[in-house]
């Protein structure tokens, strides 16, 4: 594993510098949020830009070059908003199951005046029905475990796109017994990156699909959790 910034020894920050103003912007729309609608935990604008915003900003170079990216179980949208704000030529899809926090969400994008974002108010599970293998990139941040995570996200990635996790150190233990599976999803196995937030380590996991995703996915809502698939 390397940092991203031995990765990426120049200042990435050219991906982002540029919109900081409308990333503020959207720090203190989130934070107006607070005790109305659950999007995030913390409701400070200074811990969100240093917490959510930043770290959303580490994934900027694994973006696609073009294409349509989905943000599954998006919440306040994070990091979807993030990457739409930073990389305007990308279309970004904000997918959550619950009503309230989409219709915030519209609002949020709505005073942004964010051109290149769809709110999908819906389950994934029922977006690969309609929308299967559709998408260049799908990305979770904070959702599940990583064995159901990428349970709900093959079916979504199209062959030759990529499957990407925002994880904090315990993903060890949450990969551990699937090392020889990911082809079981049609992915490759991952390629991971740390990089630190202060004093915390993350971890950026980035999977390649190689295949189409098997007929058996997606199952019906609960049985990623109920019934994981690797057992």
């Amino acid at each position: 594993m390397s940092d991203l910034q031995q990765i990426f020894p120049e200042d990435f920050g050219y991906l982002w510098k540029p919109k900081e103003s409308l990333l503020n912007e959207y720090c203190h729309l989130l934070s107006g949020y607070s005790g109305k609608v659950r999007l995030t935990g913390p409701s400070d604008p200074g811990v969100l830009w240093r917490e959510h915003v930043l770290d959303s900003c580490y994934a900027l170079p694994f973006l696609p070059a073009s294409g349509t990216v989905l943000d599954l179980g998006t919440g306040g949208g994070l990091p979807g908003i993030v990457w739409a704000v930073c990389r305007p030529d990308l279309e970004i899809h904000l997918i959550d199951s619950i009503k309230k926090k989409c219709v915030a969400l519209q609002q949020i994008i709505s005073d942004l005046s964010l051109k290149n974002v769809k709110v999908i108010c819906d389950r994934s599970e029922d977006l690969a029905q309609h929308s299967r293998e559709g998408y260049d990139l799908a990305a979770a941040r904070a959702v599940t475990a990583t064995g159901v995570l990428l349970e709900y996200l093959t079916p979504l990635v199209k062959p030759q796109g990529q499957a990407l996790a925002f994880k904090g150190p315990g993903y060890l233990s949450e990969i551990e017994g699937l090392t020889n599976r990911w082809s079981d999803l049609g992915f490759s196995s991952p390629v991971i990156w740390n990089y630190f937030l202060g004093s915390c380590e993350h971890f950026i996991l980035l999977w390649n699909k190689n295949s189409s995703c098997p007929s058996t996915f997606p199952r019906r809502a609960g049985m990623a959790e109920k019934k994981p698939w690797w057992r």
